[in-house]
């Protein structure tokens, strides 16, 4: 079972040099987001909300890996 829960996940494919791949999930009853480049998956930036705002947030390599899976799946 994952520990997380994928909310959602927007690919922009629209941008002139790169394609990004954003996803919004669920996690230890918090909300978060995380841009990839499509290409390779490499993290773009990552996001908690807390309290109304957004903080920049440092996830576990492993959680990151288990979102890459995730995402492989999809596109």
């Amino acid at each position: 079972m994952k520990p997380y829960e994928l909310n959602e996940m927007i690919i922009d494919d629209d941008f002139a040099s790169e394609e990004y791949v954003t996803v919004e999930f669920s996690y230890n009853q918090k909300e978060y987001s995380i841009t990839f480049k499509k290409a390779d998956l490499e993290i773009i930036n990552s996001w908690v909300f807390e309290n109304g705002t957004s903080l920049p947030v440092n996830l576990s390599e492993e959680m990151v890996e288990l979102i890459r899976e995730d995402i492989k799946k999809r596109i």
